[in-house]
């Protein structure tokens, strides 16, 4: 039986960071997006205008916290404030990406934890619900007392790789320990066992490991990540599977940050091919060959649906 999703008295509305999604995003849900105007002082400071009318309608916002990263989440706070002053019925944010996510615990003493920060203002702004894609830290959603549905795009990459790669002698890799629950979770959709790189320090970028708990010989190597930001801990993983006889490396993760000399670095790699999502807005400089970019518009806008019609966003998890 066909589930009947309709999009009546729904506004979606693109900010600055990623369009190119936002656009593909408000096709899945039948609409063309929202008219509004963003301008910037010559100091800085933003300006938003609603364009259209959008009272008694639930209103979506599609931000990336992404590069700038403080401008576009300035953004996403005065865009909030605009609608709430519309009358709008409610106001939803859909956030691909959601930065700062790695300051989400106090590591250490007189540190402040910028993900529960992001959450609180966004609260106070007026939103009534978040809609994001791989939570760096699964706590963050406790950060919020409004709903949060954190999507998984793990199905989504692993149809991809199975429908385009020969994974026949496949094996997921791990590079660090902290990363096992998400590299097991995707050997169990594409039938594969693990691996694991001891880095045993893996935040210190001059710290090479040197061993692999597992075996990669002769496999196919696939490290799976949710993000990618100066690409230094995916490349010395790639170079100790190289050295211990992995026949081809690949890299599938969710977020592509590429900050830096990511590119470069994933250029002169031993990186055959970096699996990743479009959460992050990828510029074409930054398109390599490399690069194999899987949307996950269909299934943001399958649940904005799902949520506009009140059924069941867990539908997509399974």
């Amino acid at each position: 039986m066909v589930e009947s999703m309709d999009n009546k008295n729904m506004k979606i509305f693109s900010l600055s960071s990623n369009r190119p999604l936002a656009e593909k995003i408000a096709q899945t849900c039948g609409l063309k997006l929202g008219e509004a105007t963003i301008n910037r002082f010559s100091d800085g400071e933003i300006q938003i205008k609603i364009d259209e009318s959008i009272r008694g309608d639930a209103v979506y916002i599609i931000q990336s916290l992404s590069e700038p990263i403080n401008a576009n989440i300035m953004e996403l706070f005065i865009m909030i404030d605009a609608v709430r002053r519309t009358s709008a019925k409610s106001i939803n944010v859909i956030i691909p990406y959601y930065g700062y996510a790695r300051h989400s615990a106090k590591k250490r003493e007189r540190k402040a934890i910028i993900a529960k920060l992001i959450a609180r203002v966004l609260e106070r702004a007026g939103i009534d619900r978040v809609l994001t894609l791989d939570l760096h830290a699964a706590q963050i959603q406790g950060f919020f007392n409004k709903p949060v549905d954190n999507l998984k795009a793990d199905k989504l990459m692993a149809k991809h790789m199975l429908e385009n790669y020969d994974l026949d002698n496949a094996v997921v890799v791990s590079p660090d320990h902290g990363g096992v629950g998400r590299a097991r979770g995707f050997a169990g959709l594409i039938d594969a066992p693990i691996a694991i790189i001891d880095n045993r320090d893996p935040e210190n970028d001059a710290h090479i490991p040197t061993f692999i708990i597992g075996e990669v010989k002769d496999k196919v190597a696939i490290v799976a990540d949710d993000m990618i930001d100066t690409a230094s801990r995916a490349v010395k993983a790639a170079n100790v599977l190289a050295k211990n006889g992995a026949s081809a490396i690949y890299l599938v993760t969710t977020h592509g940050v590429f900050a830096g000399d990511a590119i470069k670095r994933i250029e002169e790699s031993p990186i055959k091919k970096v699996i990743v999502s479009d959460s992050v807005y990828i510029s074409d400089e930054k398109k390599i060959d490399k690069l194999d970019i899987v949307s996950v518009a269909d299934l943001m806008g399958k649940a904005i649906l799902r949520i506009h019609n009140n059924k069941s966003v867990g539908k997509l998890f399974r």
